[in-house]
């Protein structure tokens, strides 16, 4: 496949949604099976919604899911401007060529004049729609009513218009369908007739989405578009203005819906919040409310872990495969094997992803990671220390904020001990055989696990009583509950010392 260029193009308002963050990756992915170009564009044509921090954002959340784009804002402006609100000028120009070539017209009609037509539609039980079936029968304004001289002198005194596209004209044989071929839908076909004439251009100099984004993607020399279900829509109403332009369209692929966990309907904000889980992919401050909104990287994520879930969103590989490195998912990605149906989430699925990454990673890393936590809890370690505590404990987490829970006990004596525990397993005979292992304890000289351990149990098996009468208060007066990893792990990394007086405060305090 020949110069393949594909684009991810977000509106900046407000935090990138892991829909959005999909349809980055698989962009992302095909640009780098085929050798092609991954391009941001910032689609900021609607500035009543735009938020000043959210193109920063968007570019934060690609650089840290390491899919960062090629070309773009700030980077081989190649093709730039790349903020559509730098490119006004492009536009008006093409909305010109439009009418032009009658395939497009101004329209002067005012809001009231539309909701006037709305509510009279609604009376009568239609439903109102801009289009061939009444833009030239003189009850609307515009420029194919209406003589050139009045067009011209509305334009000069400065009277509201936008630009429509002559969607349909059966008066000149125009064709009734309009079909394409979707990489993942196959063959799509809508009927023009029903379709309205969509805004192109406002006379406040702006461009809408659509003929920004075709104009753009023509300039831009995108090869595929990628892009989600909901634009579908939009898809015969871009097909035609490739063709009222006579340029060549690109090949299209709309990509499913993420979907709720329960119920029916897109994933939404309120989804995450209800059930625990972020929809974002990093942490988000909205500077005009102060709501701050949950990230997948502040929540303890690894970045592999988003993009595999993500890419298994929609996307099968035909084997049996789940954990994919970002190089693995380029070399398997392909469009054919994109579902059409919506791919449901699974927040446990997601937990399960990243305890498989924790796995994965070296301890050191880990280590590095809970040195940070223990510094902010003003607990100072040696590194070499904080990784063999790591290797201890990361199979029992998902996230590396579960290391402390987990492991607490190797940096702080328990203050006190767990009720049930201390109900269950220390008894009126307990102190004394603690009394006698501290004297076991104190004469071991080589103080390994192994050797704690073949020591302990000798002596154990020569009182000829239970292991857990010894082994379950051994293991309370160490962690303070009953848990943690092997015992005796945890007696040589802390050190005989430290065993010995946490055995003397639990008979103190039990």
């Amino acid at each position: 496949m020949n110069n393949v260029r594909v684009r991810f193009a977000p509106s900046p308002t407000g935090p990138l949604h892991i829909g959005g963050v999909r349809t980055a990756l698989f962009n992302y992915l095909f640009a780098k099976k085929h050798n092609g170009t991954f391009i941001l564009r910032i689609e900021d044509t609607d500035q009543t919604r735009y938020v000043a921090n959210a193109e920063k954002y968007i570019i934060e959340a690609l650089n840290w899911m390491h899919i960062p784009y090629d070309e773009g804002p700030g980077k081989n402006e190649k093709f730039g401007p790349y903020r559509q609100s730098e490119r006004k000028e492009i536009y008006k120009k093409y909305a010109e060529e439009l009418i032009a070539k009658g395939k497009a017209y101004y329209a002067f009609d005012t809001s009231e004049q539309l909701d006037f037509h709305r509510k009279d539609h609604e009376e009568k039980g239609k439903t109102f729609i801009y289009n061939w079936h009444n833009r030239e029968k003189g009850r609307l304004v515009n420029s194919l009513v209406l003589s050139n001289e009045e067009v011209q002198e509305r334009i000069e005194r400065g009277d509201n218009y936008v630009v429509r596209f002559k969607m349909y004209d059966p008066k000149n044989n125009d064709s009734e369908l309009i079909e394409a071929d979707d990489i993942i839908r196959g063959h799509v076909s809508f009927k023009k007739e029903i379709l309205d004439d969509k805004i192109l251009f406002k006379s406040d100099g702006m461009p809408t989405y659509h003929l920004a984004n075709i104009v753009d993607d023509h300039l831009m020399e995108i090869s595929h578009v990628i892009r989600g279900e909901e634009w579908l829509p939009s898809l015969p109403l871009h097909i035609a203005l490739y063709e009222a332009f006579g340029w060549n369209a690109p090949e299209f692929a709309h990509l499913p819906l993420i979907l709720k966990p329960v119920g029916k309907g897109k994933l939404s904000k309120r989804d995450g919040d209800k059930l625990g889980f972020p929809v974002f992919p990093l942490e988000y401050k909205n500077n005009e409310t102060g709501d701050v909104s949950r990230g997948y990287k502040e929540d303890g994520y690894f970045a592999e872990t988003v993009i595999n879930f993500l890419a298994l969103l929609g996307w099968n590989p035909g084997t049996e495969q789940e954990l994919f490195s970002l190089e693995e998912l380029v070399k398997s990605f392909d469009l054919s094997r994109v579902n059409k149906s919506g791919a449901r989430f699974d927040p446990d699925k997601t937990k399960w992803f990243n305890q498989q990454y924790m796995q994965q990673k070296s301890d050191s890393d880990l280590a590095e990671l809970f040195l940070e936590i223990l510094t902010k809890k003003g607990i100072s370690s040696e590194l070499s220390f904080v990784k063999k505590v790591v290797c201890t404990i990361k199979e029992r987490a998902i996230f590396v904020s579960d290391f402390w829970e987990l492991s607490s006990f190797f940096f702080e004596a328990p203050t006190e001990f767990d009720a049930k525990a201390s109900k269950k397993t220390w008894k009126e005979d307990t102190a004394p055989l603690m009394q006698e292992l501290i004297t076991v304890l104190e004469a071991i000289n080589d103080f390994s696990s192994q050797n704690i351990e073949n020591i302990v149990k000798e002596w154990i098996t020569n009182k000829e009583i239970g292991f857990g009468k010894v082994m379950q208060p051994f293991r309370l007066s160490l962690v303070g509950a009953m848990k943690g990893p092997h015992l005796f792990d945890i007696a040589e990394m802390i050190g005989k010392q430290q065993t010995v007086d946490r055995i003397k405060k639990a008979i103190e305090t039990l």
